[in-house]
């Protein structure tokens, strides 16, 4: 592609050098340039992609996109006739070319986003699943894989980086996808990689406190999530029991995007009555503004509940009706690593589940308790190198909903594992019986499953479907549900 065309709607300050040259592809990361490829320099939190100009020189670049000025470099890039893109935000820019080299996919694609705190994974499964039984071409962009129809593409991030994103678009357009459900993060709004999506849906979920290092607070993070619902066409649905989703409706309900609002307690269009929860179902019956009747869910709690009348409002807006939408929610199995059954022969009910916020883990434990025989038991930890003012809040939390709790690693990252148990202790309670502290997580799980009896909850929570485990820089092999499996066939 030329690249006069691929710097269309580029805010560029100045251009240098020749536009009409032949561009094979982009690159953000000088390791993976190719010949004839433009390299955008991206600033990032750990390094900066102006210090790898020579390197992607040398690699075949022959364009590059900056937003620092690169005079020490100047003499190197005229030799070798490269052209140079001077731009305001390369973020901003990274995405606008990503767009313009995959013909801005997206806009021939029903693109349904789903932001909050908790619910976005299993919202994005749901929604899946049930547009792909009434025969649509389905594809999910998130946190556990991307999939489109039923082919699996890796994922680093819950929401990829622009590039990648008006990729996996464009590899939709080519399979004729319908629809695609997909996770919108707070990272990926404010770092706008998500900037030129053509979104026709929004949805919000809830927010609660996390991912505060990167935030400030819950203002910067509500913010972020909000921003969301100015990028859509069709409708936004939001969850108006949660404050902050009351908020946003609030705001957006003058925009020209017309506005859905679901929940249970509140006053709103979409919203479940008559609620009958079980150990392994639930059941009620949701109202809408056209149609109502009886759902039954194969997944236990409230939180579920929720995450079932998002996806009824989004396959409501779209004009599906009752039946089309509870023949199949029925069927639904859990989500792997939300609130998963570790089945054994032990009488014990091990539970796996995903929840790393204060939030998410409360409303787990809550779930838990309500058909809890025996006792509760609780494996938890927090993650390393990420926002620290939850520890203590999920400290608290397990400690007051469960019999007994085991302080463990989750992801430590390169913090020294006893500060993380350090700051989570903040949160725990004086009596020393009804917790201990086992660093190493594979040992916690087996003091659980040792200490409970039939009838007994363990409920293993914070990494859910992760297979591995980052400690310092290095990433082992780690399963919870393998090692808790593990643990009850061992004799």
């Amino acid at each position: 592609m030329k690249l006069r065309y691929l710097l269309k709607n580029i805010k560029a300050s100045k251009v240098y050098g020749d536009n009409d040259i032949d561009i094979s592809g982009i690159a953000y990361d000088s390791r993976i340039v190719e010949k004839d490829n433009l390299f955008v320099c991206i600033s990032g939190f750990k390094t900066d992609g102006h210090k790898y100009i020579k390197n992607a020189i040398e690699k075949g670049a022959r364009a590059i996109v900056i937003e620092k000025d690169i005079d020490d470099i100047a003499g190197d890039i005229c030799e070798n006739n490269i052209a140079i893109i001077k731009v305001c935000d390369s973020r901003d820019a990274l995405s606008k070319l990503s767009v313009n080299f995959y013909n801005d996919p997206s806009r021939e694609i029903k693109v349904i986003g789903i932001t909050g705190t908790n619910g976005k994974t299993s919202i994005t499964y749901l929604i899946r699943s049930i547009f792909k039984a009434n025969n649509k071409r389905t594809s999910l962009i998130g946190t556990m894989k991307n999939i489109i129809l039923d082919e699996e593409y890796k994922t680093s991030n819950t929401t990829p980086e622009s590039l990648e994103l008006q990729y996996l678009f464009s590899e939709m357009v080519k399979k004729d996808i319908d629809i695609c459900s997909m996770e919108v993060s707070s990272h990926s709004l404010d770092l706008k990689r998500v900037e030129d999506v053509k979104f026709n849906i929004g949805v919000f979920t809830n927010l609660t406190a996390d991912h505060l290092d990167f935030h400030e607070d819950m203002e910067s993070y509500k913010k972020a999530k909000e921003k969301l619902f100015y990028k859509t066409s069709d409708v936004n649905i939001i969850n108006v029991d949660d404050k902050y989703g009351k908020k946003i409706y609030d705001k957006i309900k003058k925009l020209k995007t017309s506005v859905l609002s679901y929940g249970i307690n509140s006053n709103c269009d979409i919203y479940a009555e008559d609620i009958d929860m079980h150990a392994t179902y639930s059941k009620f019956r949701v109202v809408t503004p056209k149609y109502s009747g009886d759902i039954e869910i194969n997944i236990p709690g409230l939180f579920s509940i929720y995450n079932i009348l998002a996806t009824i409002a989004v396959c409501y807006s779209m004009g599906y009706g009752y039946e089309d939408i509870a023949k199949n929610i029925k069927n639904i199995k859990p989500i792997r690593g939300r609130f998963e059954p570790v089945e054994n022969d032990k009488g014990i009910n091990v539970i796996v589940d995903y929840a790393h916020t204060p939030d998410a883990l409360e409303n787990v434990l809550n779930t838990v308790n309500q058909f809890a025989k025996g006792k509760v038991i609780t494996v938890f930890g927090c993650g390393g190198d990420r926002d620290a003012t939850k520890r203590p809040l999920m400290g608290k939390v397990a400690y007051d909903l469960s019999d007994h709790c085991i302080i463990t690693n989750d992801n430590p990252r390169s913090e020294d594992p006893e500060i993380i148990v350090k700051d989570i202790l903040q949160g725990i309670g004086p009596d020393q019986k009804k917790y201990n502290i086992i660093i190493d997580r594979r040992e916690a799980i087996k003091e659980a499953i040792k200490k409970a009896k039939t009838n007994d909850i363990v409920l293993i929570a914070g990494k859910g479907h992760e297979t591995y485990q980052i400690i310092d820089d290095k990433i082992y092999d780690f399963d919870d549900r393998k090692v808790a499996m593990e643990v009850l066939t061992d004799d």
